[in-house]
């Protein structure tokens, strides 16, 4: 079986490679409008609240196509339905640099939002079919960082764009590398590795067979020196069937609570997004070269925390998903509130801002994995859209209600507002059960024990 093992390919990692830049440059055109805010502001005479409405209204198109997508998912497939999506956002990006009025500006981020919205359910469904279970959480978290490196990179290359051209030539330019990607999805990216040329007999078979996965866990259950009983009895470990029917996955609380969570961390996410470059132009009074580089500082700490906390998911907690989900809402609490206090040195404000970027995102990607543990493969991309769809109303809403506060009060209630939407996913947390699969025991054979749970 070694020797099997040794020969298989690892072209699931060239898949991920694929994911990880597809969906970075779908992260950057969402970001970019952030940087762009001021000269809208100047160009179209618009409020904060204006400028918060139309942040939202990306998400409220992204929120109105993802249970369509997952049924659309469910019964076409992932691999050109992804590609029509991609090329649409493209072409989105490009309406927006082409607009003259604010009312064109809202109905492009409106079509952008519907072109992205497909988007995360079809790489879910990807990552579920291309990874085998001890895998999946570290995918999710490469995949979730993509998201948050698009952010890292946007504010100084926009800047840079907005020196040397102008604002408009930022979504001109943005709007290319989507096509080009989404050609090699639609060459290199197959529904299942079955069907894929370059992934080998070996390698489907360490995806599909849970043999592997459970001999794995045995031997690094041999060496492990601590046992995690009292994690499983704080975040309430139970083994459950997969729910394997729309009507289960619908009247599932497990999914509505990860659901309503994600609405709210979602929706800090976004709101420091979209504002946080405001932010340092008006309140800190920085330069716009100044701002893209400290605006930058989350994503930085974002990357790290996907990738950590994903590696951590699978390694440290077993594929148990809730213990850095809570960590993240529980530090993220802290985190905002300690904005309110944040210095105006420009490496002190990175600095906190990095940090801030890691505490967020160390179970961020751990709310869209949560569902892979809890339902059949079949309806994962249902379950999926119904997550997804809680995450980008929390976009809509948050970035919306800023621009509201920003318009009546000032930046500690904007704080004071992200910290309480922290707060309530953290008590969100503790009424869902952490599901542990449903794993018969393995017959002693070629050597290893009876395997238990």
């Amino acid at each position: 079986m070694k020797e099997s093992l040794q020969k298989k390919t690892r072209f699931r990692w060239v898949v991920m490679l694929i994911i990880f830049i597809t969906y970075m440059i779908a992260g950057a055109d969402r970001a970019n409008i952030s940087v762009v805010i001021p000269y809208f502001q100047k160009e179209f005479e618009l409020s904060n609240t204006d400028i918060g409405a139309m942040a939202s209204l990306f998400y409220i198109g992204y929120a109105i196509i993802q249970i369509p997508s997952g049924f659309i998912y469910s019964k076409f497939g992932t691999r050109k339905i992804f590609t029509f999506s991609m090329i649409v956002t493209s072409v989105a990006t490009f309406f927006i640099g082409t607009a003259s009025s604010a009312l064109q500006l809202k109905i492009g981020r409106v079509l952008l939002g519907i072109a992205e919205g497909p988007l995360p359910v079809g790489i879910i469904s990807t990552i579920n079919r291309w990874f085998p279970g001890k895998e999946k959480g570290t995918a999710t978290g490469i995949y979730m960082s993509a998201m948050k490196f698009a952010p890292a990179i946007v504010p100084p290359l926009c800047a840079y764009i907005i020196y040397a051209f102008g604002w408009r030539e930022v979504f001109y330019i943005f709007a290319i590398p989507g096509i080009i990607f989404a050609l090699f999805w639609l060459w290199l990216v197959k529904d299942n590795p079955e069907e894929s040329p370059y992934c080998s007999k070996e390698e489907r078979e360490y995806i599909k067979s849970e043999e592997h996965s459970n001999i794995d866990v045995k031997i690094k259950k041999n060496k492990r020196k601590y046992s995690l009983k009292w994690v499983d009895k704080i975040i309430r470990a139970k083994k459950v069937d997969s729910l394997d029917t729309n009507r289960k996955i619908f009247l599932s609380w497990n999914i509505w609570g990860c659901t309503l969570g994600y609405f709210f961390m979602v929706g800090i996410v976004y709101a420091i997004m979209t504002w946080i470059p405001t932010y340092l132009v008006d309140v800190k009074k920085y330069s716009i070269m100044e701002m893209g580089f400290v605006a930058s500082a989350p994503w930085i700490g974002a990357i790290l925390g996907n990738l950590i906390g994903g590696w951590l998911s699978d390694n440290v907690f077993d594929k148990r998903r809730k213990p850095l989900m809570i960590v993240t809402a529980a530090s993220t609490m802290f985190s905002m509130y300690a904005l309110l206090y944040a210095p105006n040195n420009p490496m002190f404000l990175s600095i906190l801002l990095i940090i801030t970027g890691v505490l967020l995102n160390l179970g961020y990607s751990t709310f869209l994995a949560y569902p892979m543990g809890i339902t059949s493969k079949e309806k994962l991309p249902l379950a999926a859209s119904i997550v997804n769809t809680g995450g980008s109303l929390g976009g809509a809403f948050a970035p919306f209600v800023v621009g509201l506060i920003l318009d009546k009060f000032n930046w500690d209630m904007v704080f004071t507002f992200l910290s309480a939407s922290s707060l309530i996913t953290f008590i969100l947390l503790f009424t869902i059960i952490e599901p542990r699969e449903k794993i018969e025991p393995m017959i002693k054979k070629e050597g290893y024990e009876k395997i238990t749970f």
